[in-house]
């Protein structure tokens, strides 16, 4: 294992326990650069500021949090991926149980693009 991907491994590990920790927005102020991208099916963001307004009118609208699961991870050349179960119900967007895998673009350090893959 070079460096890189250790220290990759490193920042995958770290960003992924604070999700689980319940530290969404820390997380995301965090490892999120101010360019970043993210895809959220057909929905696409640009920006740091717009990504961080998104993601804490989910964190604020939660009700309830029945399951935020880690399954899998993967570390490539400046790509981690991870597979996740969540099952919460949202204030705006009711209850909601799903599998999702998250890719993310690394580059120096930081998170510069997103894309989740979900299957209901």
């Amino acid at each position: 294992m070079t460096t890189a991907t250790a220290t990759l491994e490193q920042l995958e590990s770290e960003l992924n326990q604070m999700i689980l920790d319940g530290k969404i927005l820390e997380a995301f102020r965090k490892f999120y650069a101010d360019e970043c991208t993210m895809w959220d099916g057909s929905d696409v963001i640009d920006g740091k500021e717009a990504n961080l307004e998104r993601e804490t009118m989910f964190v604020e609208g939660l009700t309830e949090l029945r399951a935020v699961e880690l399954h899998d991870v993967a570390i490539g050349d400046d790509v981690t991926m991870s597979t996740w179960h969540f099952d919460y119900t949202h204030g705006d967007w009711g209850t909601n149980t799903y599998d999702q895998v998250a890719v993310r673009k690394w580059k120096n350090g930081q998170i510069v693009e997103e894309r989740f893959y979900k299957e209901a």
